[in-house]
């Protein structure tokens, strides 16, 4: 079924389940036991719905269901610093990839990382603004390395899942 023809029911429905996939993956996250030695990184797995759904729906849709699954994980499995550091990193990141996105000329992978990268600048900023700490930011260096290798994990994985996705159902 493709975007231009799916029924509002349909499209509903369907943003359902990949906001369902979020949560699942920001919940399978938590459980990773992996220390990547960087304090809080994480792989950023809920990111990649947030990247497929920029195109196979709209980045409205892709914003509101990110906004939404940081607030339901944030309620769930975090607390309310986390959810502060969340919607900071979120917001950042889902800002500079509309706007590489809407050049129509970054690629899935690239978006990944702009997206991962300032993610994690907009946390060290929520964070230098809360601990009113400002050389936190000489961690800054640590998070870009995390986030282009993370970005590039996800992004690799979004890029297939959504090149399955249009093989499978005709998205767009």
């Amino acid at each position: 079924m493709k975007k231009s023809s799916m029924k509002k029911s349909s499209e509903i429905a369907a943003l359902g389940v990949f906001l369902a996939l979020a949560m699942i993956l920001s919940y399978v996250e938590t459980l990773i036991p992996i220390n990547f030695g960087v304090p809080g990184m994480k792989l950023g797995l809920a990111n990649m719905v947030t990247v497929i759904l920029m195109y196979i729906f709209s980045p409205s849709q892709a914003f509101l269901i990110s906004m939404l699954r940081i607030l339901l994980s944030g309620l769930l499995f975090g607390n309310t610093m986390s959810l502060i550091y969340s919607y900071a990193g979120g917001v950042l990141s889902f800002v500079i990839m509309y706007l590489c996105f809407r050049t129509k000329k970054v690629k899935m992978i690239p978006l990944s990382v702009s997206g991962a990268v300032s993610h994690n600048a907009g946390q060290l900023i929520a964070a230098a603004i809360l601990v009113t700490n400002y050389n936190i930011v000489f961690y800054l260096p640590v998070l870009i390395i995390a986030g282009i290798i993370t970005g590039l994990i996800t992004g690799s994985v979004s890029a297939a899942v959504h090149s399955r996705l249009i093989k499978l159902n005709g998205f767009s």
